[in-house]
């Protein structure tokens, strides 16, 4: 039992991470706390249906409570953004360089947001950011680019061109060669003129395939399977340069940058396939290895973050320290509101819930309230990682929050003072909080629903003991004497 919870927690953390990025800690804290207050109404035989009820009464009115104290911000006021993106990793080891990883974050975010209509945006930072770490270097020499970089080279450096001002570009998905047979093929050959003849086929088909890509004037050809030696003469004649075996994931980030779409095969091109929107491609040696740079896009829906740093220690610190900055930014994004740090949004929110639980009726009331209770650990957890008297320190907060003179009151986490998190500029983005909320207490509601743990390992029995008796089956006239109700 004890390893099913723990697993369900872990992966409460993991959801929390991929979903926000921020609040893992917060999501354990608080569906540990959940489950804490649940277990006495477990010892009085309440049923789990009842407490989970009550739960997600208080899990609707909770998200209710951050509406209400939400604070609306600008996301074009760069300004704003900088603040808050530097607020989350002033904590990190990047904070030294927080301006510069902070707008590496906004760049990045800003760039690849998608519309979906109706004031909500899309922002995919696993899809179409790229973060491509260059050892050498200095970290302030880190940027993103408006379009793609790739660690290749062209297929005949001598014979193609590595800069070419606003490129067409077309982006492949087959190979462009000769097909090989799936297994092994035997071709028996009588006289010696049809050697020359199955040669000829060769040619010709990848002859045709070259010259469908011909007919649409393109500058640039990347394919993600291969490239054979003739193939990459036919291109060379027209003066066009080729990349051959490009990541899927590569040519996605390619094609949202300069507008063009990955095709399967070479007959089905069609001109609005072709991708103009790039303003330079461009191959340049960086350290010892070639990279090939598609920049300078017009409207990228992709883009690559360069990092450049003196160790790939200190380079994967940097992009682990990016990616939660990035979170951060596509989150405010998403969800442009803010919410008070520092456990005040808890306290707020476990305030009105205290207060709306006395006019809960029925048996509901009581775990609704535990609930409303519960939310109380996250500041109570920060009170005691800054060293300050809990007690004194959490009376004082339900005494600010009681009132509901200020939802803004919370713990500053480096002196344990309780101070007004407006002037501290200690923020949490809405859905940050909205998805710990959810979370911690689905989680909690999943667990308590569980009644039992079916083993399926025999436990010895030690010589001479007795053997288990045998499980007592209820029947109808049991249920009677059931206690629905405690006392």
């Amino acid at each position: 039992m004890m390893e099913m919870l723990f697993c369900s927690m872990i992966e409460l953390s993991r959801t929390q991470d991929e979903e926000v990025g921020d609040g893992t800690t917060s999501v354990i804290v608080l569906a540990g706390e959940m489950l804490h207050v649940a277990e006495a109404f477990i010892d009085k035989n309440y049923h789990p249906t009842i407490i989970c009820r009550a739960y997600n009464k208080a899990l609707e009115d909770a998200i209710a409570v951050l509406d209400q104290i939400a604070m609306p911000i600008d996301v074009k006021d760069r300004g704003t953004m900088l603040g808050l993106v530097k607020s989350c990793i002033g904590t990190k080891f990047t904070s030294q360089f927080g301006d510069l990883i902070a707008d590496l974050a906004i760049d990045a975010t800003t760039t690849v947001g998608v519309d979906l209509g109706q004031g909500l945006r899309e922002v995919d930072i696993k899809k179409y950011i790229k973060v491509e770490k260059v050892p050498g270097g200095q970290l302030e020499d880190s940027r993103v680019l408006k379009g793609v970089m790739i660690n290749k080279d062209v297929v005949a450096p001598g014979k193609m061109r590595r800069k070419i001002v606003n490129p067409r570009i077309i982006l492949l998905d087959c190979p462009l060669e000769y097909k090989k047979g799936e297994n092994q093929t035997n071709a028996e050959l009588v006289r010696e003129e049809d050697w020359e003849v199955l040669l000829k086929m060769e040619e010709e088909y990848i002859k045709n395939l070259c010259d469908q890509i011909v007919m649409f004037k393109p500058d640039l050809v990347i394919t993600e399977k291969g490239l054979s030696d003739l193939a990459c003469h036919y291109l060379c004649k027209h003066g066009i340069s080729a990349i051959r075996r490009l990541r899927k994931t590569d040519n996605n980030r390619i094609a949202k940058a300069c507008d063009a779409v990955i095709v399967n095969r070479p007959d089905e091109l069609l001109e609005s396939d072709v991708g103009t929107g790039a303003g330079l491609f461009e191959v340049k040696k960086i350290g010892d290895e070639f990279f090939a740079f598609i920049v300078d896009c017009k409207d990228p829906k992709a883009c690559t973050v360069l990092l450049r740093g003196a160790s790939k220690d200190l380079l994967n610190e940097v992009e682990r320290n990016l990616q939660d900055a990035m979170s951060v930014a596509r989150n405010i994004i998403k969800n442009p509101k803010l919410l008070p740090g520092g456990g005040a949004t808890e306290l707020t929110v476990s305030a009105t819930l205290k207060q709306k639980s006395s006019s809960i009726e029925g048996i509901e009331k009581w775990p609704y309230e535990a609930a409303a209770i519960a939310f109380e650990a996250i500041p109570r957890t920060l009170a005691q990682n800054c060293g300050v008297n809990v007690i004194r320190t959490m009376t004082v907060l339900q005494g600010k929050h009681a009132n509901g003179e200020n939802a803004w009151i919370g713990i500053d986490g480096n002196t344990g003072a309780v101070t007004d998190m407006k002037e501290w500029k200690i923020w949490d983005a809405y859905n940050v909080k909205a998805q710990t909320f959810k979370t911690a207490i689905e989680a909690a509601c999943m667990l308590l629903r569980i009644d039992d743990i079916v083993s399926g390992i025999k436990k010895k029995q030690p010589p001479g003991s007795q053997a288990p008796s045998k499980p007592k089956i209820e029947t109808e006239a049991d249920a009677d004497n059931e206690q629905i109700l405690p006392d």
